[in-house]
This record gives C-alpha cells, structure tokens and sequence, in this order.
C-alpha cells in the first residue's frame, strides 16, 4: 500500500506518539509498503533514524499568523518559508508547550474547522503536496482528533481512506474549561464522517474515546504500540547484577505522568527493613513550564535526605536510555491519568524489568498479556511502596516476572507486529 502518515512534531522533545510513528513508518517500509511520513507544527524528533521528510506543514508560526491575522493568509510561499525555518518552530514550539491549553483553545478550534476555517491555505498546501506525489496516498493518518479538521479536503481530493489516531487528545481537552471543552467535542463529532477508521492504541483507550468523545465503538479499531529490535536485549544476563536494588522511572517530568509520586514511592520504602540501600533513577524530559515545579520537589527530596540515593538523568537518547534499563531492577511510573500507550513499559519489558504500575488505562492491559507487571489501587502508594518491596526483595521472583515480559516483547510487542496489525486494520476501512 502507498501510506501518508502524519505526526505532529513535539517542539524538539522526545514523545511517545512521534517515536511511535517513526517506528511504524520504518517497518512498514520494511514490509514493503511505500510510506510518506509528514511532520506538522514542527519537525520531529526521534531516537532512531528519521524517516520523516524535510519539509514541516502547518508550521507552528505559519499557522498560527494566519489564524491571528488576515494578512498572513494571503502571503505567497517564499514568504511563509522563512516562517517555517527549524529553528524558529523550535522556539516557538517550545514557548506553545508553556502554554495552557484553555489559551490555546481558540486555535485548536482554528484547525478543526479545516477548509472553513482561518488556517485552510496550510491545508491545501498540504493536500496538493500529498496528491503530487509520484505515489499518491491510498491511505492518510491523522495523528490525533484534535487534526480531524483535515480529513474532509485531504479525502476529497486525494480519493484515499483517511484513518485518525487517538493518542491522548482527552488531556489536552480536560486542561480546558467546560464550555471550550464542549465546542471542541462537538466539532470533531461533525468531522468523524470524513474518517475511515479510527485507531487506539489500548483497549482501554479505544473504548474510553468512544465514549469521551461520542464516537461508535466499532468504528475504532486497536493497534498496539510496538518497539524496534534497538530497544530488546538479545539475551537476558545468567546471574543479578552486585549493586543496590534500584527502582527506574522513565517518563516525561509533569504531574501527570508521576515523578513526585515515584519519590514518594521511594520515601515509604526507605522506611521498611532491608530497603535502607535503594536506590531511584528517574529520567525523562523536563520542559520549562515543569521547571518551578519540579525544583520544589526536589528541595523536598533533599531535605527529606533522599536526593543523595536519587539519580536525576533528565532526557536520555536511546544509547544512554538502554543502559539505564540495564542499572535498573524495578519500574515505577505511578502516573495519575490513564496512560493511553505506555511504550516506556514496552522498553522495560523488551530489557527484562518488571514493573510497578497503577492499576489503569493500558497498564491493566499490558498486566494480563505479559505477567510481568505488578498493579497497585491507582492512589495508594503505600500499596506501591509494598508491591516495589516484594520484588526488590525476591529476587528469583522478579527474575521469571521479567523473563515473562521479555519473551511477550520480543513475541507480541515489536514494530513489525504493529505495522502488521495496521495494515489489517486499514486494509478494512472505509
């Protein structure tokens, strides 16, 4: 098949839906399918090899004069070129990521509103290049709901089956107030006749969506996210490592995802007998906005006298996130929202690491399939400390726990069986 994706660039940070659709971009073409993979707002960063083209559309400053000013809506190319320089879409994507989505409401609402809309001159730009491919697109994802604006004029023109991620649109709707909130819901309520297929990346998520955003259940279909053979120990090592029992958290640096929470975790467990040595990693990107917030917590930590048995490695490149799985014997990311695709759990799993999870979204998922995840009631973190203990403290537990969730990586959570679950799925929209 001949296959457009489109992925929302994150402003220079590593995300999971960018490394997601990297990943399924280069095993898809490793299947033999042609792929077009198109970075939007800016371009995208990724830990192996990119496989997106040069060119960014909807460029973040591009889109947003042109929602803020009639001008900019008339300008010819060269001049909206100079708008979409990496650099520049770098920093201003950086300054959108500080800011509230309740501010941002009215140009999201911009973009849903597609060919009617104040940014429609970047969706046509963005039609004519995918129909003046040498290849022209029998499918087109969308990378997320709030971008179903873009499925009318893109289905129209171009003839294809147009199919829409779900990717954790429900965080970013939830920052805003009610009524914004609603206006949102309801546009891409009137937008969902020109998808084909929508795809979630859990169960839970799947079904969530349906009914978050008034969409039928059958009309959303599940494909889970998979990891590269990069991300996989071949082996796993014959004996335990000599070093202090370590826990690892591997995840964005915002209240949402549960760093604070780790620590927390890691202060109830230094208190139990024989716990006294551990020791918590915690890596991750931090962006400014989280800045204030996360010195706070790390005051705390230091005056709880923990920082000195807490490593802060902040963002890491895969070379140096695969020997952090390595040094750790434990994961516990206890987030506070429902994790829609929990690919750092995948990563963990495909090293041999067993995990300490709330007991929601994909977790609960990824629990029952691999048999290598220890769930805890989503707010008791004593419950978390005492799940963490047992497993930092039988060791030949946590070994057949992590050697289970190996072979189910390795077997059921790979790229090439994600892109081979996406073509089964799309191959039956429309």
């Amino acid at each position: 098949m001949n296959i457009a994706i489109l992925g929302a660039g994150a402003a220079g940070m590593i995300c999971g839906s960018c490394l997601r659709d990297n990943t399924l971009a280069i095993a898809l073409r490793r299947l033999g399918h042609e792929v077009t993979l198109v970075p939007l707002y800016t371009p995208m960063r990724t830990e192996e090899p990119s496989a997106a083209i040069d060119d960014v559309f909807y460029g973040g400053v591009n889109a947003w004069l042109q929602f803020a000013s009639g001008l900019f809506r008339k300008t010819p190319r060269f001049v909206d070129w100079l708008f979409d320089r990496p650099w520049l879409l770098k920093w201003a994507g950086q300054y959108g990521t500080q800011t509230n989505p309740s501010q941002l409401a009215d140009f999201a609402m911009a973009v849903l509103q597609g060919d009617d809309g104040p940014v429609a001159k970047e969706l046509h730009r963005l039609a004519d290049f995918l129909s003046g491919l040498e290849k022209r697109p029998e499918i087109v994802t969308l990378p997320n709901a709030m971008l179903i604006g873009l499925a009318g004029l893109i289905k129209r023109q171009l003839n294809c089956r147009v199919v829409c991620e779900l990717t954790g649109e429900d965080i970013f709707l939830d920052a805003m107030d009610e009524s914004q909130r609603n206006a949102m819901r309801e546009a891409i309520r009137q937008h969902e006749q020109h998808v084909d297929l929508f795809l979630a990346t859990s169960r839970y998520y799947a079904n969530h969506m349906a009914k978050y955003l008034g969409i039928p259940a059958e009309r959303i279909a599940v494909v889970s996210s998979g990891v590269s053979e990069k991300h996989m120990r071949p082996t796993l090592p014959g004996q335990a490592p000599q070093r202090p029992p370590t826990i690892g958290y591997l995840a964005r640096i915002c209240p949402e995802k549960g760093p604070d929470r780790a620590i927390d975790v890691f202060r109830r467990l230094k208190h139990r007998p024989g716990m006294e040595a551990t020791k918590l990693r915690i890596a991750g990107y931090l962006g400014k906005a989280q800045e204030a917030w996360w010195a706070d917590i790390w005051i705390q930590a230091q005056h709880d006298g923990l920082a000195r048995d807490i490593e802060f490695l902040g963002e890491v490149e895969l070379g140096t996130k695969l020997l952090f799985l390595d040094a750790i014997d434990v994961l516990c990311v206890p987030t506070r929202y429902a994790e829609a695709k929990g690919i750092y759990v995948v990563e963990a799993l495909g090293h041999g690491v067993p995990a300490v999870l709330p007991a929601h979204g994909s977790f609960i998922e990824l629990a029952e399939l691999t048999g290598a995840i220890e769930l805890f009631a989503a707010d008791n973190l004593d419950e978390a400390a005492e799940k963490v203990a047992g497993l930092l403290g039988d060791v030949d537990r946590r070994r057949r726990m992590g050697e289970a969730g190996w072979r189910v990586a390795k077997e059921r959570l790979t790229d090439t069986r994600m892109a081979e679950e996406f073509v089964r799925q799309v191959s039956r929209a429309g």
